[in-house]
Parts: structure tokens; sequence; C-alpha cells
């Protein structure tokens, strides 16, 4: 196993779906859980190839890795559990997936399309992470037609609260209604997208994700989802 690929102790035992990260560090701590034979109290510990991992003298096995590709509906929260009850893309999955699963980034409440599903942690720590600049595309409806003036200061560039933002490209959405726009942009901080057209003076009606690292969801209906295929998954990793 490669460096880059090795999970602490903890992380190994979460996506063996024994318990949340956190519990499964509690778990560590206490004593309960053995590597190669002899109780080991640090989460962080690296857990190498030939390593045999124990849980009260249970033997964990390795989870596979699993990819996901949703099309989130409306009114669903991006998390694993939800404290206000609300449905979570978890309960989407159901039973049908054994995998301790986790959404890969975030999609508001109100904001439908394209999410990433995994229990691989460096996949999701790359689509994540800043420096790479990961691309998606959303066809954004306002509540009134975008003047050009604003389009070209979108591509430009706003200053908002945290920072200097500017989108990848902006263009008018196929479809009749001339309030819908289609954005490309890489940026992957809270509500970009509605901050930046509540900056300019609109308000967005409807926001959906329909491209994300170069995969669409194309004949993927509302509150779907399927597994990736390895060319996707592929894509995902940047190979």
């Amino acid at each position: 196993m490669k460096k880059e690929n090795q999970r602490t102790l903890n992380t190994f035992l979460a996506h063996a779906g024994v318990a949340s990260r956190r519990k499964a560090a509690e778990l560590i701590k206490d004593g309960f859980v053995k590597v190669n034979g002899k109780t080991q109290k640090d989460p962080a510990y690296r857990v190498q190839e030939a390593d045999s991992v124990t849980l009260r003298g249970k033997l964990i096995g390795r989870e596979q890795n699993v990819y996901i590709l949703m099309n989130k509906p409306n009114r669903v929260v991006t998390t694993v559990s939800d404290e206000k009850g609300r449905r979570t893309v978890i309960d989407i999955l159901g039973s049908a997936v054994k995998e301790r699963v986790y959404p890969v980034g975030r999609l508001d409440y109100n904001t439908t399309g394209l999410l990433v599903l995994t229990n691989d942690g460096e996949l999701a720590q790359r689509l994540t992470h800043p420096k790479n600049e990961v691309k998606k595309q959303y066809v954004v409806q306002l509540h009134k037609p975008l003047l050009e003036a604003d389009r070209k200061t979108l591509e430009k560039g706003v200053k908002l609260r945290d920072g200097f933002i500017k989108v990848d490209s902006i263009s008018p959405a196929f479809g009749p209604d001339n309030n819908k726009v289609r954005v490309t942009i890489h940026s992957g901080k809270y509500r970009i997208i509605r901050r930046l057209f509540e900056s300019l003076g609109y308000f967005v009606d409807a926001l959906d994700r329909i491209k994300y690292a170069g995969i669409t969801k194309r004949g993927l209906p509302v509150g779907h989802w399927r597994y990736l295929n390895s060319r996707e998954v592929a894509m995902l990793s940047g190979k």
C-alpha cells in the first residue's frame, strides 16, 4: 500500500462501517482495538496493507471503495444525518448501499443536481482542495434577465466578503427562458453562486448543478443515483 493510500486507524474503522471517525477514535483510546494482536491506542496510527485489525476480538475487514453519482432533489440535506430530521442524501440511498459513504462537498438544501458520494477519502480530498480547481457547471434561474454589463462583471470578478471571485464562463442557458444562465466555476466556497448574483442585485430562484469535474447527469433523473464507472472514476481522479 502506498503511503498516500494508508488510512489512520480511526478512519479505517469508520470506512469499515464500525462507527463515525470520532466514535472510532474513542474506541481506540479506550483500548478496544488491536493491531496485529497488540492494543493500539493511537487513532492516528497508519494502517498498513498487511495489518490485522480487531475490535473487541472481531476482525475488521477492509471496505471496498465505492463511487456514487446522485442527482440531488430539492429540499434534501447534503449530510449523513440531520438534527432537524430533514431528509438527507444518505436517506435517498437507503439500504441499497452497505458501505459507509459520504457526500463530497455540499449542495444547498434548495439546490439540485450532481453530487458525488464515496468512501474514498483521498479522492474526496482531491475534489474539494482549492488547488485542483475542479470545475462545476450550473444552470441558474434568476428573478430577472441578466444584463450584459453584469455578465461581464462576473467574468472579470467580484469582491465578496471572503475574497475576489470570478466565474470561469457564463452564457445564456438553452431554452426560451431568458432568466436562465449557464455558469461554470471552480470555486467551492459556501453558497458562492447565490452570493455572486446577490452582490449584483439578483435573486436566484433555482440552482441546478449539471456538470461536475467533466461528468454530466445525462440520463439520471432527479432523486436517482447510480454507481460511477471506472472511466468516470479515472476522470475524477485526474488520470
